[in-house]
């Protein structure tokens, strides 16, 4: 591990634990699986527009060449009201650990993402303390709106997603009066908000590509890494006594 030549400036840092980037660890290593997506949306209406939403994505990913699984919240008991033992718990803890990429779609309940939404994230554990099962992961965020368009549940799933340690793509797509966007059979018209969809997943497939194999190497942290270095001292000490 090659250390930088200031080190000797720097008191405070453990030099164990400090690492200089290295380029050639963030070349991502040619994988033969499909770029797996995970799409998870924020409603349980008969006729959903954030279901209709995701569903028009999940065609774009699969024509940019991935493989996709949409989770279906019906069912999914509130969280802390059932045990991690529910069949739809399992369910969702399995495809977030399968997915290499999600989308979240949500439509906007009282200027928030919806409560449907956020349940599903609060049901993903959070073992080893800070480290989630989302970490590394790339994210697409997406909305609904039944009136004028709006940003505020893109914004907080953004929020959320740095939250989950998630690498969240520039890009996202909100839909204005979604019920004039889609058709009797809920596929979404020609329109400037289709084609920022197409944009959403193209981007997030790219990143997904890029990121995937890598995703360890940036998540990596130095006071992480520092706490690992404390703890096995702690043990080694323990052990020569």
């Amino acid at each position: 591990m090659q250390k930088g030549a200031g080190l000797s400036d720097l008191p405070n840092v453990v030099p164990a634990a400090l690492e200089v980037p290295d380029f050639s660890r963030l070349n991502a290593p040619n994988l033969q699986h499909k770029p797996r997506i995970l799409m998870l949306y924020g409603s349980l209406r008969e006729r959903s527009y954030s279901r209709f939403l995701t569903l028009e994505g999940q065609r774009l990913l699969e024509a940019f060449g991935a493989e996709v699984r949409v989770f279906h919240a019906n069912g999914l008991p509130l969280p802390n009201d059932a045990p991690d033992t529910h069949p739809k718990v399992q369910e969702l803890r399995e495809a977030m650990l399968w997915s290499e990429g999600q989308v979240w779609t949500s439509p906007e309940r009282h200027g928030a993402m919806s409560a449907v939404m956020k349940a599903q994230i609060d049901w993903i554990p959070l073992p080893g303390g800070a480290i989630r099962p989302t970490q590394g992961r790339t994210l697409a965020v997406m909305q609904v709106s039944g009136g004028s368009q709006s940003f505020n549940a893109v914004n907080q799933m953004r929020i959320l997603g740095r939250w989950m340690r998630m690498v969240t793509i520039p890009n996202q797509s909100s839909v204005a009066k979604a019920f004039q966007e889609f058709d009797d059979d809920g596929r979404m018209r020609p329109s400037s908000y289709y084609d920022r969809v197409v944009d959403v997943m193209e981007e997030l497939v790219k990143v997904t590509l890029i990121n995937r194999g890598v995703s360890g190497y940036l998540t990596s942290r130095y006071s992480e890494r520092k706490e690992t270095a404390a703890k096995l001292e702690e043990r080694v000490g323990i052990k020569s006594i």
